[in-house]
């Protein structure tokens, strides 16, 4: 047993959904596995199917579930800025990082690996703060 302790990214679970890319993987990983609230959060907002509600469901009961913390929210949003800053991205494309900003502070507190298929975005992100990363 390991004290690893490892938080999936949204974009393995939606692999694994669609096509079950990462069932193997998954399977095998070692370590213990956390949820990250966010995370969830997504694959709730994105699920249409019955199959995808039980899979949610499922993940919230089997697994405990961490949260961000008043002072990540803070710091995702400095964050950002330094991003937009150093980028110039639009809007929507913050938008769509500030969830992965979220996981990655969060991972952060526990000194979880956040292990994801979305490299781009979380290679960023770890060029503005550190954080334990694999990517399948």
């Amino acid at each position: 047993m390991t004290d690893r302790i490892i938080i999936f990214d949204t974009s393995i679970f939606i692999d694994h959904l669609r096509t079950n890319k990462y069932g193997s993987h998954i399977q095998g990983v070692n370590g213990l596995i956390r949820n990250s609230s966010v995370v969830l959060a997504e694959l709730s907002r994105g699920a249409t199917r019955e199959a995808e509600e039980n899979f949610v469901e499922t993940l919230a009961r089997n697994h405990p579930i961490l949260t961000p913390t008043e002072k990540n929210w803070l710091e995702s949003g400095l964050i950002l800025s330094k991003i937009y800053k150093a980028k110039g991205f639009k809007p929507e494309k913050l938008r769509d990082l500030h969830f992965d900003v979220l996981i990655a502070l969060t991972a952060r507190n526990y000194g979880a690996v956040v292990i994801t298929s979305n490299r781009i975005d979380f290679e960023l992100i770890m060029s503005f703060k550190t954080f334990r990363l694999e990517i399948w």
